[in-house]
């Protein structure tokens, strides 16, 4: 009996930690792509990749990895320049392959060496975490995605994200740095704004556990009134209303308290001024 021929293209991914093994699982799982090599450094660690994704050959170390037509550099920021060089030096890359990364502060111009032997380069950044890949694997689709890199790569990864339930955007290369602080500011610098307003509840004599239940509705109600009216539309408080007094009691309450955390809230309360001036000035 002759064999249906599989016309997929196949990928090999390099550093298949948590990001790695959840897109190649899938893009296993719906049939996109033929998964190829998955390397990483120790043959254990590529063994549990494989398992994971259900698919593909097992590899520790770049001297073991095949050429295939799309390679995903899933390492540590740290290393993705020297991966694709090393390859580059051993002449691993040619025309017609796609090689792409994941790096949400990282450009496609970090994969130069690849480009230079021809082929075509990528930048797709997942807006999200993958720290459990069990849990990416149900709720990837509607993520947003970061594109940019050349349209012959393009070409083909764009259809493989959206295909998994990626919702693309084209960014500007040159000011992917902004784009990438946009992220840590939104979701990293969320987290220090609530621990700074549990100090000050904890300041006041409330306990922790008590002040993040408090601290609960307080900014899910937050969060919904700036994705439903914006931004401008959602401030409120004393430095929305002008109560300056109010305000410099404030930062000296907290200044007293620790004086870290009063600069912190003077530095805040600067930002949100400007914010509520642009919002007068509609």
């Amino acid at each position: 009996m002759t064999m249906p021929i599989d016309n997929r293209k196949t990928l090999s991914i390099i550093g298949a930690g948590n990001l790695g093994r959840s897109l190649g699982r899938l893009w296993n799982e719906h049939g996109i792509f033929r998964i190829a090599d998955i390397v990483t450094r120790t043959p254990g660690s590529a063994a549990q990749a494989t398992a994971f994704i259900g698919a593909g050959r097992a590899v520790a170390g770049l001297q073991g990895l095949v050429g295939a037509d799309i390679t995903l550099i899933a390492t540590g920021d740290d290393q993705l320049p020297l991966v694709c060089a090393q390859l580059a030096a051993t002449g691993h890359w040619h025309s017609g392959q796609i090689v792409f990364h994941c790096s949400g502060a990282l450009t496609s111009a970090v994969l130069a060496p690849a480009a230079n032997a021809g082929a075509s380069i990528a930048s797709i950044h997942p807006i999200r975490s993958f720290a459990q890949p069990n849990q990416v694997l149900g709720s990837f689709a509607g993520t947003w995605c970061g594109v940019e890199g050349q349209a012959l790569a393009l070409a083909v990864l764009n259809p493989a994200f959206q295909a998994i339930g990626g919702r693309l955007v084209t960014i500007l290369a040159e000011h992917k740095t902004l784009y990438h602080a946009a992220a840590v500011i939104a979701s990293n610098y969320l987290v220090t704004l609530a621990d700074a307003a549990l100090q000050a509840y904890e300041g006041a004599g409330v306990p922790r556990e008590q002040a993040l239940q408090m601290l609960q509705p307080l900014m899910h109600n937050t969060m919904d009134n700036i994705f439903r009216a914006g931004p401008e539309a959602a401030l409120s408080g004393p430095v929305a209303r002008g109560e300056w007094q109010m305000v410099d009691r404030q930062q000296e309450a907290l200044a007293a308290y620790r004086p870290a955390l009063g600069e912190f809230y003077g530095q805040l309360a600067q930002h949100t001024a400007r914010l509520a001036q642009g919002r007068k000035q509609k």
